[in-house]
């Protein structure tokens, strides 16, 4: 599952609930947000938190609140209450993100009523048996990282898959965030990753790495905003398994020879990717024009000069050199060129202006 974060230092305005419903479109199913940052006024937080929380509610959306014992306080919220949990869950409110300082038994009590969050960087041995003599709920109970707004200060990918894998192998389920691409959460306004190494990478990039290669489950975006752009990249990916690029024609001549979705060949070569249709397609001569150096995300179209292997279409992995018989015709954009990675053998993918 994919979510994303909305933040209630600020009222949640038209413009806001629109970016909501816009992600909910674009098949986002959670919300995450954070009662206890130090810049906002805790005393709004209970008027703003029914607000989000009757939208979600609404839009059938989960929602993870991140809460701390002052946020509680300022909520009128006894977690020890059963109605008080019952109340936030009327809210809307689907689950809450518990850290320092509660009790192990009372967590165990707290997941058999509504999901419980907690701290993946942080549970021990220790305390997870302590969750289990209290009769736990393991199946609503989340491990969710933090993101990390200070540069230099994300985690390191190895021992961020140590801690996930054994975490899974607790039957848990792993929960991170990946940086959105348009509005930055102030006072720092630098991204709000995980991974350290994701700080400033294409979202959809992270999040692939993080499910692929990570051991994680749902990953949210940290930062308050994420384009429409970036937003039907993710759905997709998620509905089709087909990765979009955009790209930067160079000549209109043939864009109808690569202009839309192809295949990924499976005998993948080490170089370039492949397009498995491209040379099915009927085929105009295609003319010498544009034989520049392939650079990393160039899309190419072998010409006439290479006989047989005309309308090859190829998307180069790394730099090669120019080649009178292929022609350069567009490039992918430079924020979209960390997806390249992800085309595996059998993949699908298109390529849109």
């Amino acid at each position: 599952m994919n979510g994303f974060s909305i933040f209630v230092g600020e009222v949640l305005s038209e413009k806001k609930k629109a970016y909501i419903k816009m992600m909910k479109e674009h098949g986002f199913k959670g919300v995450f947000t954070s009662l206890h940052i130090p810049e906002d006024d805790s005393s709004l937080y209970l008027e703003r938190l029914i607000s989000l929380g009757k939208l979600t509610k609404e839009l059938d959306l989960t929602l993870m609140v991140d809460i701390s014992a002052k946020a509680l306080e300022a909520i009128s919220i006894d977690i020890e209450s059963r109605d008080d949990l019952l109340r936030l869950k009327e809210y809307g409110i689907t689950g809450i993100r518990m850290d320092y300082g509660i009790e192990m038994a009372l967590i165990a009590k707290v997941s058999r009523i509504m999901t419980v969050g907690l701290n993946a960087s942080t549970l021990t041995e220790q305390e997870f048996a302590q969750l289990t003599k209290n009769n736990a709920d393991f199946s609503q109970m989340e491990l969710w990282h933090n993101y990390y707004p200070r540069e230099n200060t994300g985690l390191a990918k190895t021992s961020f898959i140590a801690t996930n894998q054994w975490l899974i192998g607790k039957g848990l389920k792993v929960v991170a965030f990946a940086p959105g691409d348009k509005k930055l959460r102030g006072p720092l306004y630098n991204h709000l990753p995980t991974l350290e190494k994701h700080r400033n990478l294409h979202p959809l990039a992270c999040a692939l790495e993080l499910k692929q290669a990570c051991y994680v489950e749902d990953v949210y975006i940290g930062d308050e905003e994420l384009s429409q752009e970036l937003a039907l990249q993710f759905m997709t990916y998620e509905l089709e398994m087909k990765l979009l690029f955009y790209v930067t024609i160079y000549s209109d001549t043939y864009k109808d020879l690569f202009i839309g979705c192809h295949t990924n060949r499976v005998d993948d070569a080490r170089d370039v990717i492949r397009s498995q249709e491209a040379r099915f397609k009927k085929l105009p001569q295609i003319q010498q024009e544009n034989s520049i150096i392939r650079n990393c995300g160039a899309i190419t179209l072998d010409n006439q000069l290479y006989g047989r292997y005309m309308g090859e279409l190829q998307v180069a992995k790394q730099t090669l050199l120019a080649d009178s018989r292929v022609n350069v015709v567009a490039q992918i954009k430079a924020k979209d060129e960390a997806l390249i990675q992800f085309i595996k053998p059998g993949t699908k993918f298109e390529f849109r202006q």
